[in-house]
């Protein structure tokens, strides 16, 4: 209850961004993934992005129609999909960058940087843990 209470309070923060851009949680966390790591396939970005595949399918759809994101299929395997960014995202990529950016320096601000480094450290050593990764 503690995280998903802190995870909440975190997307207060942030949602309204989001929202006034037109995007849901789950397309800008699709749209982090593949700005950070490239084209990439839908399995990939369900896994960074902790959205079930069947979710994932139909945020990609979505996605898709709202010019976000193209699908492209691989020329060896023609089940197999690639998701890149389009134009458009990027675009939201570079206007969001800046706001993001204020709300994280507020949030220094007001909990404090070593706070934040803290949180930070203790959650990767969180993650590292449950996933069998040494810290």
């Amino acid at each position: 209850m503690l995280l998903l209470r802190a995870r909440e309070k975190m997307m207060e923060r942030f949602r309204p961004l989001l929202t006034a851009h037109g995007l849901t949680e789950q397309q800008w966390r699709v749209i982090r993934a593949l700005h950070e790591y490239g084209p990439i396939e839908p399995r990939q970005i369900s896994d960074i992005c902790t959205i079930s595949s069947p979710s994932m399918a139909g945020v990609l759809a979505r996605m898709e129609a709202m010019q976000l994101v193209t699908k492209e299929r691989f020329l060896d395997d023609q089940r197999r999909v690639r998701v890149s960014l389009t134009s458009a995202s990027i675009e939201l990529v570079d206007a969001l960058s800046g706001e993001l950016e204020a709300q994280y320096a507020e949030l220094e601000s007001q909990v404090g940087r070593d706070v934040v480094n803290l949180v930070y450290k203790a959650v990767d050593a969180l993650l590292a843990g449950l996933e069998g990764d040494s810290a």
